[in-house]
């Protein structure tokens, strides 16, 4: 495994130098924890349908929708979405302006649970993810997997990443060179090798001070 100033050497000769690169970087950069903090929990719940929705749909297709989601979710209000009847539930199913699926429909409630209980517990939803460590990103999505409704695997990662948590992301480039790297012998199916990348993105996160995010992207960009 390479010390992560020579991948961001060879990531930026494949991107047009280190100016290019970094500009590239800062598109998605993460927010500062006191920014995630301060996100409403609607928003939260907002942000995990949407990509619970995304699931085997046109993201086009669900984001030109999404004004009717949130007004036949009520504004995605954790507690209102927790505690929505079965008639609202069977009214949902019908509802034209939507993606009708019973499951992800049914997750929203489910979500709007896990939300309400984290905000009675740690006084908000965002500042539970706030909070969480980026050492242990892995543990994380262990917790999403457990407790929430539809947010295992890259479906949990794009959650928080979209909310601005520092976030990686398997793709088929990074994967690649996480094998050339020997971090991985192949894609990753299991803890073994997620306890790997983590690993890995904890030891070059400690020499680049950079985030899971951008080490992330600049794993992939050396690829590609």
């Amino acid at each position: 495994m390479r010390r992560f100033e020579e991948i961001n050497k060879l990531a930026a000769q494949k991107h047009g130098g280190p100016v290019a690169l970094a500009k590239a970087l800062a598109e998605t950069r993460p927010l500062p924890k006191v920014r995630i903090a301060e996100i409403p929990d609607d928003r939260i719940l907002s942000a995990m349908s949407r990509r619970v929705f995304y699931a085997g749909f046109s993201q086009k297709v669900i984001d030109g929708k999404w004004d009717a989601f949130e007004e036949a979710f009520s504004g995605f209000i954790p507690s209102r979405c927790a505690w929505m009847t079965e008639d609202r539930f069977d009214s949902l199913l019908k509802h034209k302006g939507i993606v009708r699926n019973a499951a992800k429909i049914r997750s929203v409630r489910q979500n709007g649970h896990f939300l309400t209980d984290l905000a009675e517990k740690y006084g908000s939803a965002a500042l539970f993810f706030a909070e969480w460590p980026d050492s242990d990103y892995v543990g994380l999505l262990q917790h999403l997997k457990k407790n929430a409704s539809r947010l295992g695997g890259e479906t949990g990662m794009r959650f928080l990443r979209s909310i601005g948590k520092p976030a990686f992301i398997p793709t088929p480039d990074m994967v690649k060179a996480l094998i050339r790297e020997e971090v991985l012998t192949k894609a990753p199916g299991g803890k073994r090798d997620f306890a790997a990348m983590q690993a890995a993105f904890n030891q070059w996160s400690a020499e680049s001070d950079l985030d899971l995010t951008s080490i992330s992207r600049t794993l992939a960009m050396s690829v590609g």
